[in-house]
């Protein structure tokens, strides 16, 4: 059922994790903030993180090392004048998660009660801020109980965003027509949509891990923000470089369980079925190499083996200081079994964050007025072809700055809008739900193509058959989509079919092996080709150069 009497706010955020719940808290100076969120509001990728989060605070590091290795993992593809910006800009955000009751782990040992700074792949230096091995859950807590007793800023748990609404639908007129003017919003219990209407619209929503049979991310990971751009004209960037990453717990029950890169930053080896460690065969940091190497060393591993998968040692590290640092792997492990100071501990590689996104400025603006995006969801050029380990968080809180500075000068437009005029097809007439079987079967071929045609290491022979397997299964979506009453299940399947297929037109286009995209066609990295694969409705994958991408300088925190 459509309800077309819309619920209004100066800003619409759509998201609940660490980006979207920073930028409520910032924008809520300027006006009336409503979040929406797919399950309740702590269900978030940022609830799962257990690393920490990257910035320069010790006296042994300094800004230029951390941009250099931030660099280097991005392998010729991040802007660096926006990595400057983000990683100068790291101990003021730190301090602002410190006013707003984040606690990260002191060093008991130092009188001054330093921060006790932790290591993880591709960092040439301890610049970790942990909460333990709960970072990701301490930081939602204390956000998410700000926003909670903010009186400007409202969440609806259980609400699911489906497409955008442009300016015309709500009678604005002129240049304001086609602005992003709010979400269609689904209710997750009630099966209701509604128009919400606001002055700017960010799309916090996440990514898309569960495009992959295989996924570190939660099942609201389904890049809805990414598709709902797309939809709606916006460009996206760089999907082809998905990150897998590669330690994930390897146990029937275990539904992906992550196992942090702290922990061989703390000095865990990885270790095949017989006990030998291999990544120095890969890359010469071994274990604390950056993630696609580590992820492709672990994958042609397995392959030459037939091994079903790897181990993290950690045997030889002191249990105390094991159980001190991780409780919380610690205890999951204990829950399956597995004694994970004492015995190695199974893993594989899974998806695990996409480096690409919707394209946005040094403020997050897309390419459509009035529609913001960050975090996860979001094309900032930062990670370039592969994420450093932690910059995320950072990134999501820095973006959100900029973000709600940019948003509290946007133009108070809804006082000009009229009645709500969506196009018909959104208001026909529809059948009964779909069939659940055919639902879940569709989930799973999407998500079985995409895993053994689009995963770590991929050649254009199997990139072709993906794409023909998924444009099949998407046709049938659609179809299903346009003739059904609108189910979250049914949004969300039609999400990441589109998805998967925007990721695989992105990995045809790059003829070359760098960061996360490796391609045996191609095994080597070509000069040539270290610019952006922009995709969009009227544009083809690699369509546009590096030199048509938005110049990120200028505003921004």
């Amino acid at each position: 059922m459509i309800v077309e009497d819309p619920i209004r706010s100066r800003h619409l955020v759509i998201g609940s994790g660490i980006a979207g719940l920073q930028f409520a808290l910032l924008a809520a100076e300027d006006g009336s903030v409503r979040i929406v969120t797919k399950k309740n509001s702590q269900e978030s990728s940022t609830n799962y993180a257990q690393g920490g989060i990257a910035a320069v605070l010790s006296p042994f590091d300094d800004f230029a090392l951390h941009i250099q290795d931030t660099l280097a993992a991005g392998d010729g593809l991040c802007h660096e004048d926006v990595v400057r910006r983000m990683v100068e800009s790291g101990p003021r955000l730190i301090q602002r998660l410190l006013s707003m009751g984040a606690e990260f782990q002191r060093d008991a040992d130092r009188a001054d009660a330093a921060f006790d700074l932790g290591r993880e792949g591709g960092h040439s230096r301890r610049r970790i801020l942990h909460s333990k091995d709960r970072t990701g859950h301490m930081l939602e807590t204390a956000l998410l109980e700000r926003c909670h007793a903010h009186p400007a800023i409202a969440i609806d748990e259980d609400h699911l965003g489906v497409d955008l609404i442009l300016g015309a639908e709500v009678g604005l007129a002129g240049a304001d027509a086609g602005r992003v003017a709010g979400c269609w919003i689904l209710d997750r219990r009630t099966q209701v949509r509604r128009p919400y209407l606001a002055d700017s619209v960010v799309l916090a929503t996440g990514g898309c891990g569960k495009v992959y049979s295989y996924t570190s991310n939660p099942d609201i990971a389904t890049g809805d923000g990414l598709v709902m751009a797309y939809r709606a004209g916006a460009r996206l960037a760089n999907l082809e470089f998905v990150q897998f990453h590669p330690t994930c717990l390897f146990h029937p029950d275990a539904k992906s369980f992550l196992i942090s890169e702290a922990v061989r930053g703390e000095g865990a080896h990885l270790v095949n079925r017989r006990g030998e460690r291999f990544m120095s065969r890969y890359h010469p940091l071994a274990e604390l190499a950056p993630r696609d190497a580590v992820a492709r060393g672990i994958d042609t591993e397995l392959k030459l083996s037939g091994d079903p998968c790897v181990y993290l040692d950690l045997r030889h590290l002191p249990r105390p200081a094991v159980e001190s640092r991780f409780p919380n792997l610690v205890a999951t492990c204990r829950r399956f079994g597995i004694d994970m100071a004492g015995e190695p501990v199974p893993v594989v590689p899974a998806a695990h964050y996409m480096c690409g996104g919707v394209v946005v400025d040094a403020e997050g603006r897309a390419d459509l007025p009035g529609l913001y995006v960050i975090g996860e969801s979001a094309f900032t050029g930062v990670h370039g072809a592969n994420r450093l380990a932690s910059n995320s968080l950072l990134e999501a809180v820095y973006l959100a700055e900029a973000a709600a500075q940019a948003a509290r000068r946007e133009p108070r437009v809804l006082s000009a809008a009229a009645r709500l005029t969506p196009p018909a097809d959104r208001l026909a007439r529809r059948g009964g739900e779909p069939d659940v079987m055919i639902l879940e079967h569709d989930w799973d071929d999407v998500r079985r193509v995409m895993w053994d045609y689009v995963g770590i290491v991929r050649d254009l022979g199997r990139l072709d058959v993906a794409l023909a397997r998924l444009r099949a299964i998407r046709n049938t979506v659609e179809t299903a989509y346009a003739s059904h009453q609108v189910v979250p299940g049914l949004v969300e399947l039609r999400n990441i079919a589109l998805l998967g297929e925007l990721i695989v037109l992105c990995a045809r286009s790059r003829h070359e092996s760098r960061g996360l995209h490796y391609l045996r066609d191609f095994p080597r990295k070509a000069d040539g080709l270290a610019r952006d694969t922009l995709i969009a409705r009227d544009l083809p994958a690699g369509g546009e150069t590096a030199r048509d991408f938005p110049d990120p300088a200028g505003g921004g925190a």
